[in-house]
């Protein structure tokens, strides 16, 4: 038979540390992943959730899934359960965990017994879509279990650990519209045909970068009901500098590494050296404004000033007028998002401005 139903004891049964729910070294005790199910640092147990969600006793209908290894019964699927168990009869050492009221649970449990292929059919399906496994938890399984191979966000974070020490990117949006081909390409990313991450950055440039879109997710600046698929448009004006003046180089292999949270990284802030530009260019070069009403009224006097030098000779010699207006609104419409008076907005950015003025 592949499956079939036995009454295993709570002493018998050994959790499987190679759960994708957290998963340690395959030579893990229990001991091991109860210590971590405890600690629970990325909230991915919740045993004082789930002892209050069982109620008052052991509900039979909800069965773990356990495979025979080397004459041992490893709990594929139930391993929350049964650390509960584990705990309630002293079977493991379980400090704090007297916050935890554990309903009645018995000696000798019924256990779904089958063979590997199986009880990792059975995972995948209770779990892969349900809610209760992360995007990055998925796609490991997938890959380790199933040999599907690796997806672009797993080879990612094998490569980096951005996702893994930055949770919050661990999201079905953020793997499908930030941290994509298209997108990563665009910011100049790519995963090789080795699984490898290759880019077109300097180590430290494409750390800045990854760190902003890191923080960009976390504030919210891009969420799926904000900045849609402008992921490179919502960056500090300085990353889309980096990225601006990188766009020509080859890509190379990148050796960045993340083992810290975002929060407690800075972010480095580079003035990007000063580039030169073309006679009479507006405003100098191209500017790396943030996202919102100041920068779209600065692309629009940028294509209103184009169009004056490709038609120039069929054009009154009044058109810079218009030119002039305009520089006037993007100043008053910057004064309004500060809630300043127009004159003071000059005033308070009078020097700083001037200091970015060379001689031409």
């Amino acid at each position: 038979m592949d499956q079939e139903v036995k009454k295993i004891k709570i002493d018998d049964l050994v959790l499987w540390s190679e759960n994708p729910r957290d998963p340690i070294d395959e030579n893990a005790k229990d001991q091991d992943i109860v210590d971590k199910a405890l600690e629970d640092k990325r909230s991915k147990w919740s045993l004082s959730t789930l002892a209050k969600e069982m109620g008052d006793y052991y509900d039979f209908s909800e069965i773990p899934t356990v495979v025979y290894k080397k004459g041992k019964p490893v709990v594929y699927d139930g391993n929350r359960r049964i650390i509960l168990g584990k705990i309630k009869y002293g079977l493991v050492e379980a400090d704090g965990s007297e916050k935890i009221n554990i309903p009645y649970f018995p000696r000798e449990i019924p256990c779904n017994v089958c063979i590997e292929e199986i009880a990792l059919k059975n995972v995948y399906r209770k779990h892969a879509d349900s809610g209760s496994w992360a995007p990055l938890e998925r796609d490991i399984f997938i890959d380790k279990f199933l040999n599907q191979g690796k997806s672009l966000f797993l080879a990612l974070d094998e490569e980096t650990g951005i996702i893994s020490s930055n949770q919050h990117l661990n999201k079905g949006f953020v793997r499908k519209e930030i941290l994509n081909k298209e997108s990563l390409k665009r910011l100049g990313f790519q995963i090789d045909e080795n699984n490898k991450l290759v880019s077109i950055h300097n180590d430290d440039e494409a750390e800045q970068i990854l760190l902003d879109i890191a923080e960009k997710v976390k504030n919210k600046e891009i969420s799926t009901r904000k900045s849609r698929g402008k992921v490179l448009e919502v960056l500090e004006p300085t990353s889309r500098i980096i990225i601006d003046q990188n766009k020509n180089n080859k890509f190379n292999s990148s050796s960045v590494k993340f083992t810290d949270d975002v929060k407690s990284k800075k972010q480095k802030r580079r003035r990007s050296r000063r580039v030169k530009t073309k006679n009479n260019e507006l405003f100098g070069g191209k500017l790396y404004l943030r996202i919102g009403t100041v920068s779209n009224i600065y692309r629009d006097i940028t294509d209103l000033y184009n169009f004056y030098i490709e038609n120039k000779s069929n054009l009154s010699d009044r058109f810079p007028s218009l030119v002039r207006m305009s520089l006037r609104l993007i100043a008053e419409t910057a004064a309004d998002e500060v809630e300043l008076k127009f004159d003071d907005y000059l005033k308070n950015n009078f020097e700083t401005a001037k200091k970015d003025l060379d001689d031409e």
